[in-house]
């Protein structure tokens, strides 16, 4: 991951649960302590919206030696009613996409 983003005071539009899917889909590889750097989280926090997108089939992992691989379901629609039926794919294209361009990298493909 490059760098991290200033730190920030004050509300924001978009939640720690979509930065955090944004930065695995962006490196389906990604360790938690670079998410937690990057997402301006603590580790902690991030192994708990990881356990939340877990549960809810948002996202599953496989153990390779010491490194998780991470796959996004992004058929899964989004939680909220007033999203009823947009897919987290959609959400993910505007997020990695603004990501991607921030910083120089290709987009990555969505599993």
């Amino acid at each position: 991951m490059v760098g991290s983003p200033e730190s920030h005071i004050g509300w924001t539009f978009i939640t720690n649960h979509a930065r955090v899917l944004a930065a695995i889909a962006d490196n389906p590889n990604v360790r938690i302590r670079d998410i937690a750097a990057h997402c301006r989280l603590t580790e902690r926090a991030v192994s708990r919206i990881i356990a939340d997108l877990e549960q809810d089939g948002y996202l599953s992992h496989t153990r390779e030696g010491r490194t998780n691989t991470y796959r996004i379901e992004p058929g899964k629609v989004l939680r909220h009613p007033a999203e009823a039926g947009l897919p987290l794919a959609s959400l993910l294209s505007l997020l990695v996409q603004d990501e991607s361009e921030r910083t120089g990298q290709q987009q990555p493909v969505l599993h």
